[in-house]
């Protein structure tokens, strides 16, 4: 570990001259340059979601431990920007802070640790930082994998590697994987069979609340839509998927003239690009955040907001899951289906 926090130090002591000097707020908050002005318990419960689905993943967990643990303080950190948006919408009120995950940079890294004392670290699904694990087990801090799953992808990687892929999780006490796949394939690059076990998908666990008539009617005036039209929703599109459905969309429009698209882009980042796109082919279309009730119908709607796809499933005759035409195996099929 001495040798990856030596090359980390290449990389982050810039960063970190540079965020003192360009006071970038992202960089400051993964370089824990910028913590939260609040006082944190030691011995805290620390959650950590990379993004979005995770952030998901983790609301039922979240809720449980809270509940269990009311003494310990819970912080909560997520890697990207969306992700740490709705962890401040969902988790308001039972986690005690919630910060960016610092980048793996030694010095970020002892910083965070040294200011939140954590007993236990509860990693949900994936991001593996290995100097962050290494620096955690020195301190004493049990880290568990929560959730964990590998992609078909990620296992070639691992594969060709396996010392390596090992090593990532040699400082977990215990990895709890969502199927027995995952386990086999931990188990194949030689992680000890003893601390890992499968028990299923924490997604399962989390409860969705039916839409009642008084919520549909509020979306369908927002995006100024009728009785009469015919709704897809289409949710968590990657890249060119978006465009792919763009394109059947087009052309089933020509036979179902009230058919509408709310289309849900995994990254917030190109809903302008899509939304321009949209206008260059002729037609009609509004971003999430400028629906406000008065607006003709449009031919599609781009969702450019966080935490709300999974009730805008409710409004829908159709619903697609992105992942699914790329090779990335498919988000969560639960969201439409609940």
């Amino acid at each position: 570990m001495l040798f990856y926090h030596f090359l980390w130090t290449f990389v982050g002591g810039p960063l970190l001259a540079g965020c003192r000097i360009y006071k970038s707020p992202r960089l400051m908050e993964r370089l824990a340059c910028r913590l939260p002005r609040v006082s944190i318990k030691p011995n805290c419960i620390w959650v950590h979601a990379l993004s979005v689905g995770e952030v998901i993943s983790a609301i039922p967990l979240v809720r449980r431990v809270s509940g269990e643990y009311p003494d310990k303080d819970l912080v909560f950190s997520a890697t990207t920007v969306q992700g740490l948006d709705l962890a401040r919408k969902e988790l308001d009120g039972m986690a005690r802070a919630i910060l960016a995950m610092p980048l793996d940079f030694w010095w970020a890294t002892v910083r965070m640790i040294r200011y939140l004392k954590p007993r236990v670290f509860l990693l949900i699904e994936t991001d593996l930082w290995p100097g962050l694990l290494s620096l955690l087990r020195a301190k004493g801090v049990e880290s568990l994998l929560i959730n964990g799953r590998i992609s078909e992808g990620t296992f070639k990687t691992y594969k060709r590697a396996p010392f390596l892929a090992r090593r990532l999780f040699r400082d977990l006490g215990f990895c709890m994987m969502q199927t027995e796949q995952d386990r086999e394939r931990l188990l194949h690059i030689g992680v000890p069979a003893q601390k890992v076990v499968a028990v299923g998908n924490i997604k399962f666990d989390r409860t969705w609340a039916p839409m009642e008539t008084q919520e549909k009617a509020y979306w369908i005036n927002l995006f100024g839509l009728s009785q009469h039209t015919i709704v897809w929703v289409a949710g968590s599109t990657h890249g060119e998927e978006s465009e792919q459905i763009l394109d059947v969309f087009f052309n089933l429009q020509e036979g179902y003239p009230n058919l509408v698209l709310i289309l849900a882009p995994r990254k917030i980042e190109e809903s302008r690009r899509l939304f321009d796109l949209v206008r260059a082919r002729g037609r009609s279309c509004v971003l999430r955040s400028q629906a406000n009730g008065d607006v003709h119908r449009p031919d599609v709607i781009i969702l450019d907001s966080v935490g709300e796809l999974g009730r805008i499933y409710g409004i829908g005759h159709i619903s697609f899951v992105g992942g699914s035409l790329i090779p990335f195996g498919g988000h969560n099929l639960l969201e439409p289906a609940s």
